[in-house]
């Protein structure tokens, strides 16, 4: 009976003792109407603002976003109204900036209309074909630079699909082929870059991210000696569910234990665990939510009190300060302008320097659970990410400090821990 009423002790950024209530501390979440107001209002003020400077700091004064229903780009995907899901037929975005710091133009050059944003640019039966009419409209605007999106290094910047891009190129008169260029730069920045609206909001998702990984790593849904971490997996994924929630990825359960071998990193990583969750475990999880379009991807973890233990083991604490103190170490070096390799290479140094066993792969975060932007670092890629490590930092940007430091626990007779985080972090430069 003592085995089964053992409690969980969070091991996160503090230690908390658990059990706790049933849905602690969630936020509101909105209904999906509510939702879909407030995705339109986010994207129209990312137009009015995050937009006209990229694309000044790019130098592309137009720019085609081009998809079709079921192949859709991943930037179109963050631009379509709050009700729409999907492309429809062959969907085209088109960014113009006038010049003279005139309001940018958005038009739309599709079958359907999308949302209020973008003024309706093609009618079928009045302009005819609808290649033909993009190229005639793009010709009225004589630009400089016109970017779309292929990039060899990220593939949320390389989202039109080869016929697509031949084309829109057979449609455009000869100078203005030449004209096309890699939308790359601009594509990442729009990604990457979070609007003050957005970053309103993007706290309290993590706040729900939080509650909902609290609720799953206590009492009411494990029972130390009979729950197995698949089974917290499913539960992960049916609250997700219940809360009318998504999640970009299948949440991950794990334990490591005293008396164990311990398991390559790699193991860890690409092999399936599924264990019962004992007394003594240390219980590690990794979880992620999408609401209003953006991402949460948290790693913490929690110690399963043997019976009449009151505290997790100093030696296991010991390590958590290590990898607590690793997360400042990584942050404390973001500085705009730095690449993601510089920033790992100046991390890690410290780290080893200060005695930490680091490994760091960190990554952006927003649109996409794993986004575009500065890498820095891959679990197996330590010395540096060739293309997206080198892309310089950015102010207004969001990110996810996920990283390891591994520790010799001495409550374990000195075997090699490993204590994995991950919390979402914003970088206003």
């Amino acid at each position: 009976m003592s085995v089964l009423r053992a409690s969980l002790v969070s091991v996160a950024m503090t230690l908390l003792a658990l059990p706790l209530a049933a849905d602690p501390a969630l936020p509101e979440i909105l209904s999906l109407e509510a939702r879909a107001s407030v995705i339109d209002e986010i994207m129209a003020q990312r137009v009015r603002t995050v937009l006209p400077p990229l694309m000044t700091r790019t130098g592309i004064d137009l720019w085609v976003v081009i998809s079709r229903e079921y192949n859709e780009d991943p930037v179109i995907r963050t631009m379509l109204p709050g009700d729409e899901f999907a492309a429809r037929r062959r969907t085209v975005l088109l960014f113009h900036d006038p010049g003279d710091g005139a309001a940018l133009e958005t038009l739309s050059v599709s079958r359907y209309g999308v949302g209020d944003l973008f003024a309706k640019a093609w009618d079928k039966e009045r302009d005819g074909d609808q290649w033909a009419h993009l190229a005639r409209l793009i010709e009225a605007r004589d630009p400089a630079r016109i970017g779309v999106n292929i990039s060899e290094t990220w593939s949320q910047a390389d989202g039109l699909p080869y016929t697509e891009h031949r084309l829109l190129m057979q449609a455009l008169p000869e100078p203005l082929r030449e004209r096309v260029v890699s939308a790359e730069a601009l594509a990442v920045g729009w990604l990457e870059t979070r609007s003050e609206y957005e970053m309103a909001l993007y706290p309290q998702i993590v706040r729900i991210a939080h509650a909902i990984i609290a609720e799953g790593l206590s009492e009411q849904v494990i029972q130390p000696g009979v729950t197995r971490t698949s089974e917290v997996e499913w539960w992960y994924r049916e609250r997700i569910a219940e809360l009318k929630l998504q999640t970009w990825f299948h949440p991950s359960v794990s334990v490591q234990r005293a008396a164990e071998r311990e398991q390559d990193f790699k193991s860890a990583v690409l092999a399936a665990n599924d264990d019962v969750v004992r007394p003594g475990d240390l219980v590690h999880v990794d979880f992620g939510i999408t609401y209003l379009r953006l991402n949460t991807d948290t790693q913490q973890n929690a110690y399963v009190l043997r019976p009449g233990e009151q505290d997790a083991p100093a030696s296991l604490k010991a390590a958590l300060a290590r990898g607590n103190r690793l997360q400042d170490i990584v942050t404390g070096n973001f500085r705009v302008g730095r690449t993601g390799n510089e920033i790992l290479a100046a991390s890690r140094a410290q780290a080893i320097k200060e005695g930490i066993e680091p490994s760091i792969y960190t990554h952006p975060i927003g649109f996409h659970g794993h986004g575009a932007g500065s890498t820095i670092g891959m679990w197996d890629a330590q010395g540096g990410v060739p293309g997206d490590g080198d892309y310089p930092l950015q102010p207004g940007t969001a990110f996810s400090i996920e990283l390891y430091a591994a520790s010799d626990v001495a409550a374990w007779g000195d075997q090699r821990v490993r204590i994995r985080l991950e919390e979402d972090a914003f970088f206003d430069g």
